[in-house]
């Protein structure tokens, strides 16, 4: 079975006026249609370079990234979430959800329909009509989630989403991210420094090490969901990926 995405000897290098930088070096990895994957690793080791090239953010050095067997483009369906809520404050909750569906000229009807229907995919519908200054943090992410999906993405590219939020509000929105990926089935690639949150979410974590930026080790979670981040098979492989990143 060919995987949604296969990364073939990806290389990324910048060129600065004081040092060349080797961000990536000989990444090599396939990524199954409908699967969860974490990147982890330290700072610097270019798990989130790796996420603006599939997001098309960031050009290749060398090597190939294909969706489907086919060179990947630029304007191929993505929703992208970053750590920074990125939402427009002079649109409602629904408002920002169907911004995307503005640019693909779907009818204005047709946009409400479909973005209420994320908002309550993300549990958010009741608030609809609120302005981004009248949601917490945690409730501006989920519109964030609920706008990235709205135009039915190919892939969900997630760039430490909840990394500015409290510890409780984190796990909340962990559980939900589950839930709303089990019910939409989307390929996501999610990047975090966070191990327990990678053990919790995904289907395989791939650990990254730095300078240059290359895959050590891609471990596979066969722990059931819902996960308990107090047993003992959770544990033990936070350890093993605490282990890999620092040794």
């Amino acid at each position: 079975m060919v995987a949604k995405i296969q990364i073939r000897n990806l290389r990324k290098v910048y060129d600065t006026p004081e040092r060349r930088v080797h961000a990536l070096e000989n990444v090599n990895l396939d990524i199954q249609d409908g699967e969860f994957l974490c990147l982890v690793g330290l700072s610097g080791c270019g798990k989130t370079t790796l996420l603006n090239m599939l997001a098309g953010f960031v050009e290749i050095t060398a090597g190939d990234i294909l969706m489907d067997g086919k060179t990947l483009t630029e304007d191929y369906d993505k929703g992208v979430v970053f750590q920074e809520y990125a939402l427009f404050p002079w649109r409602t909750a629904r408002r920002n959800v169907e911004y995307g569906l503005e640019i693909r000229n779907v009818a204005p009807e047709e946009r409400k329909r479909i973005a209420l229907e994320h908002l309550r995919l993300v549990r958010l519908e009741e608030f609809a009509d609120f302005y981004p200054h009248n949601l917490s943090g945690g409730m501006r992410q989920r519109v964030a989630v609920a706008r990235a999906l709205a135009f039915d993405p190919q892939v969900l590219l997630m760039d430490e989403p909840f990394g500015a939020l409290d510890a409780q509000t984190r796990e909340e929105l962990q559980e939900l991210t589950v839930d709303v990926w089990q019910k939409t089935k989307k390929t996501v690639v999610y990047v975090t420094h966070n191990l327990s949150e990678a053990v919790y979410l995904g289907n395989r974590i791939v650990v990254f090490i730095p300078r240059p930026g290359r895959i050590r080790e891609v471990i596979t979670v066969n722990i059931p969901r819902p996960r308990d981040p107090l047993s003992s098979a959770f544990i033990e492989i936070q350890r093993e990926i605490d282990r890999l990143i620092r040794t």
